[in-house]
């Protein structure tokens, strides 16, 4: 009996429809892309990668732009059994260096104008191969796959194989690299198929980045897996999304693209006819973005939960038999997932108690790339994993993100919960949405730290935010200061950086 291939290109390849001449992605700039384009070049891709004479497990590592091509060279490298290595285009020269240095890819992929820079680091650390790639479907290595056949066998690979690494963001100091395998992604990609009713003729509007686990995992696997056509955009723009929306019946984005399409005149219900499900995350959503697309489209936004070491944990239901979706929570544990949340001696905590959140499950990471002591510290006895993040699960079910245990403040011996207190923020008038940090204090330790996002058109006194506040809840909780600014600082996925924040209000000691 032959022997199974648990690489999870071949779970993706078979999930194609029987028709290959269809239609699988159409871009924003008019192009279109048969399944069989998408067979003919990953196979054409992996023979290149094959052809290189690469050692079992290298890596391939690729900061481009978004292109279909790029996704084309993510499962060619499934595909040919690699290591994928997605980097986030806004990365600059010594953290590219840093993750070449660590990582140690076999392969480098980059954009041609960044060649000359990207190719040296390359070189001086080993790798031995540097390619381009463009968003026009120009590089060198579209020109050398050319040259290699359109037929190939996909590598045998077993399900603990590893088949990604995603580097975390490294707010806490160097990022670390989270190894996932071939059965992470296909296991995490086959239970979210099921839970959120994916099903032949769904097609997703695509607008994420693809270096990320929300665009390059949770939204291409589900199309491919239910063979569903992708409406797909190099950028996001609203105006091009809603003008899509008739067209298509899935979205997923991240909670700043939905504050962005409330801003489109022609988001409507009747626009939004034939969708089925829009879904956010990779930060948190707000109420009030919640309430208002509810009201606007007829729609219930989908919230779910996840991180780059464990792709998705939880998900508010699709279906109503399964319960409601409700508003500031991320729903419940997926099937295969065990979440708990504990005290810091790591016993579980009775319903509604804050405290840590940790997960276990065959989507949960192998470890961090050539980190094992800090491998073993983030995980438990009995092979929990230690997320980070600090929340609490109601009476019935439902989980709470409360924050990040980075992002705690110890105030005078008291904890403080950013979330509870930015909540509180942003139910102010005139508030656009706020984030709070703890700054370093000489008689309480930390003390908090409010930034605030006034809507368009209202003007935000300080003072009276901190007064409001001070009628609300504990004193110990309420900031002692507030600023008003244009903007927050956020990352890629539209997370607002707080070590940013952090850093930049200590800096003003002299009045803490």
């Amino acid at each position: 009996m032959a022997e199974r291939n648990y690489n999870l290109f071949t779970a993706l390849r078979a999930g194609f429809p029987s028709d290959l001449d269809a239609v699988a992605i159409e871009t924003d700039s008019g192009l279109r892309y048969s399944w069989r384009d998408l067979d003919r070049s990953t196979a054409m891709l992996a023979n290149l990668l094959a052809s290189l004479g690469l050692t079992a497990g290298a890596r391939i590592a690729v900061q481009v732009d978004k292109s279909v091509e790029a996704m084309v060279l993510y499962l060619a490298t499934l595909r040919a059994g690699y290591v994928f290595l997605p980097l986030n285009t806004a990365y600059q020269a010594d953290e590219i260096r840093y993750f070449i240095g660590n990582a140690e890819p076999a392969v480098v992929v980059c954009s041609a104008p960044n060649f000359g820079w990207v190719s040296k680091i390359a070189f001086m650390a080993g790798t031995e191969y540097v390619f381009t790639l463009n968003s026009d479907r120009t590089g060198s290595l579209l020109d050398r796959a050319a040259h290699h056949s359109d037929q190939h066998t996909v590598a045998l690979k077993q399900a603990d194989d590893l088949a990604a690494i995603l580097y975390t963001s490294g707010t806490t100091g160097r990022s670390k690299g989270a190894m996932l395998s071939h059965g992470n992604l296909l296991s995490n990609a086959a239970t979210l198929k099921d839970y959120w009713g994916w099903q032949p003729g769904d097609v997703l509007i695509h607008t994420l980045p693809i270096f990320h686990v929300h665009g390059l995992f949770v939204a291409i696997h589900g199309a491919l897996l239910s063979g569903s056509k992708m409406l797909w955009a190099a950028k996001f723009d609203a105006r091009k999304v809603v003008e899509w929306l008739p067209r298509a019946t899935v979205f997923m984005g991240v909670p700043t693209l939905y504050v962005r399409l409330l801003q489109e005149p022609g988001l409507t219900a009747e626009a939004a006819r034939s969708m089925r499900l829009f879904i956010a995350g990779s930060a948190p959503l707000l109420i009030d973005t919640f309430n208002a697309w509810q009201t606007r489209t007829g729609h219930t936004i989908l919230e779910r939960y996840g991180m780059s070491e464990t792709a998705m944990l939880t998900s508010n239901p699709y279906r109503v038999e399964d319960g409601e979706r409700r508003g500031g929570t991320v729903g419940f544990p997926l099937p295969d997932v065990q979440l708990r949340v504990v005290a810091d001696s790591d016993q579980p905590l009775p319903t509604a108690e804050i405290g840590g959140i940790q997960v276990r499950g065959p989507n949960v990471f192998q470890g961090y790339w050539r980190m094992p002591e800090k491998t073993a510290e983030e995980f438990t006895a009995d092979g929990f994993f230690k997320t980070g993040d600090v929340g609490q699960i109601d009476a019935r079910g439902y989980v709470h993100i409360v924050g990040r245990s980075k992002d705690l403040i110890i105030s005078g011996g008291y904890n403080v919960y950013p979330a509870e207190v930015e909540a509180a923020i942003n139910e102010l008038p005139g508030v656009a949405e706020s984030a709070v940090v703890g700054i370093p204090h000489a008689d309480f330790g930390e003390v908090g730290v409010a930034v605030v996002i006034a809507q368009v058109g209202a003007v935000l006194d300080p003072a009276q935010i901190l007064a409001a506040l001070k009628a609300r809840m504990a004193h110990f909780k309420v900031p002692k200061h507030c600023f008003v600014v244009a903007e927050l600082p956020r990352n890629a996925m539209g997370k607002v950086q707080k070590n940013m924040l952090r850093a930049q209000y200590t800096k003003c000691g002299d009045w803490v």
